[in-house]
């Protein structure tokens, strides 16, 4: 008697990567466990054997998620050029590029879901490990401007932890769709407040 073939678990990249895609495409409200093994193939009981919880399932493509923004914000802080020029391209990258978008839409999940008491230490610390790379490039960044004449004598820590905040809350009113918030509008005060916090005195 033969044993019936088991249909293998697409890569963890695969499920990742249409989780993505469903926030963009349909929002996360429809992000479940059902729908997203009806769009791979697998139960949800499969996807929960893999995840163990849709908690776990949304953190795992978050740091999926930033792992590819770390990559491209590592490109951007490589490449040759001012150190204003850079600290441009990371503002960019880091608004978002509109309401709902979806890394944004994510974030702010993850976020929200973590204040529970019952959240295990382990997630927060993987949340803070998120949040901590994008402080420590922020901050490097910040320093070679300071060593090059670039900025003003700023804390490079103290500066990237005023700026992170700024950019925090005026994403989260892209993201959200704040009336009068709109991204061009946001990375305009964000230069305003370079302007004025690192190029004064130089």
């Amino acid at each position: 008697m033969s044993t019936p073939r088991r249909t293998p678990a697409p890569p963890r990249e695969r499920i990742l990567t249409a989780a993505m895609e469903m926030i963009a495409e349909r929002g996360l409200e429809k992000l479940t466990m059902a729908a997203l093994g009806r769009e791979l193939g697998m139960s949800s009981g499969h996807l929960l054997y893999y995840f163990r919880s849709k908690d776990e399932l949304l953190l795992q493509t978050l740091e999926w998620s930033e792992g590819r923004l770390g990559a491209e914000r590592g490109r951007l802080l490589a490449r040759v050029g001012p150190a204003r020029e850079r600290l441009d391209a990371y503002v960019d990258l880091y608004v978002p590029d509109g309401h709902r978008d979806p890394h944004w839409t994510l974030w702010l999940e993850v976020w929200n879901r973590s204040q529970g008491a019952a959240v295990e230490s382990d997630a927060r610390e993987r949340q803070a490990a998120i949040e901590g790379a994008w402080h420590r490039d922020l901050v490097a960044l910040l320093a070679e401007g300071v060593s090059r004449g670039e900025f003003r004598a700023v804390d490079p820590d103290r500066f990237a932890a005023r700026l992170r905040a700024l950019l925090d809350g005026f994403s989260i009113h892209v993201a959200i769709g704040l009336r009068g918030t709109d991204r061009a509008q946001i990375l305009g005060h964000v230069r305003e407040f370079l302007d004025e916090g690192l190029l004064a005195d130089v």
